[in-house]
């Protein structure tokens, strides 16, 4: 049954600590080989990442392929996630394209039983701060949920612009994917107490030192979604101010997963999906317009994913 929660200052307070504890997860949407929606499969496969103690979980977002679920397929992924997730951490969905749509998708999600939002970059077109501060206005006013603003690619809030946006009553945080610390510095400080921010950056890890510096230490993590043993080890020992372990992981394993993902458009994507499947994880193949990686690709992707799974002492498909 689905359910969601009546006090969005409780939902808030849950991401803080959340946000605090484990590292925010986005799972990967499951499809059959013919390109259909495979439930069942990913009903078993975020078991299994849930099992792993994220601080909170993202479903139906970038890395789980929202830009290619319809309607009905998005309300089944958002419920499925609400019911594994079973009250025990935040299920924030994602919503998306211009404000009516996304109105749309944040009544199926808040029919679903979703405890927020995560509002993505809007579709296409380039827009004035005037327009972006009014699409989450739109949006807000027709859900009840908390919503996240998502500032990447064509979407990039001024300070002036955040004071805005934070004054919407649920309006509640930011995930920045710019990695410009200039202006996300600009942003903090004129944020009110309370609103919170984290580091949504593809491969997250890779600046998530510079990120923190700046009074952002919270971040999603790719990784997550098909190496819970190598993102979990970089979260704790980033937290216990572990420098070497940090520097090892970032040389050894992250730094080398970027470069590849860095082949191909789309990748950031498809290349997760393919370190799930090599480990055995029923998530299936991307959907057009993403393409999984080509054989030579895959082949180098199992060695760095080999690799960093031995430095935190792990294999690819234990015994």
């Amino acid at each position: 049954m689905a359910r969601n929660s009546a006090d969005p200052v409780g939902v808030i307070q849950r991401l803080r600590d959340g946000m605090a504890d484990g590292v925010l997860s986005f799972p990967l949407t499951s499809f059959r080989e013919n390109g259909g929606l495979d439930l069942d499969a990913y009903r078993a496969y975020l078991a299994d990442r849930l099992a792993t103690a994220p601080g909170a979980v993202f479903p139906a977002c970038g890395t789980g392929e929202f830009f290619s679920l319809d309607e009905d397929e998005y309300h089944a992924v958002v419920e499925a996630t609400v019911e594994i997730a079973d009250g025990r951490l935040p299920v924030v969905a994602g919503i998306g394209y211009g404000w009516a749509q996304a109105a749309r998708f944040a009544r199926i999600a808040e029919e679903a039983g979703a405890d927020a939002l995560l509002v993505l970059p809007h579709y296409l077109v380039a827009a004035p701060q005037d327009g972006l501060v009014a699409q989450l206005e739109h949006i807000a006013a027709r859900t009840r949920l908390p919503l996240i603003a998502y500032q990447r690619g064509q979407v990039a809030f001024t300070a002036e612009s955040l004071k805005r946006i934070a004054d919407i009553p649920n309006v509640v945080g930011l995930k920045d994917g710019h990695s410009d610390l200039d202006r996300l510095q600009r942003l903090t400080l004129a944020a009110p107490d309370g609103f919170l921010f984290f580091n949504g950056a593809s491969t997250a890890e890779i600046q998530a030192r510079a990120y923190a510096t700046v009074g952002v230490p919270a971040y999603s993590s790719a990784v997550h979604a098909f190496a819970p043993e190598i993102a979990n080890a970089f979260f704790t020992a980033l937290k216990d101010g572990d420098d070497t372990f940090v520097n090892t992981l970032l040389r050894e394993f992250y730094v080398p997963l970027v470069e590849l993902r860095d082949r191909v458009p789309g990748y950031a994507v498809s290349l997760v999906k393919a370190a799930a499947r090599l480990r055995g994880l029923p998530v299936g193949p991307v959907r057009a317009p993403l393409t999984d990686p080509s054989a030579a690709d895959l082949a180098d992707l199992e060695k760095v994913l080999d690799h960093g799974l031995s430095l935190v002492g792990a294999v690819r498909r234990p015994v």
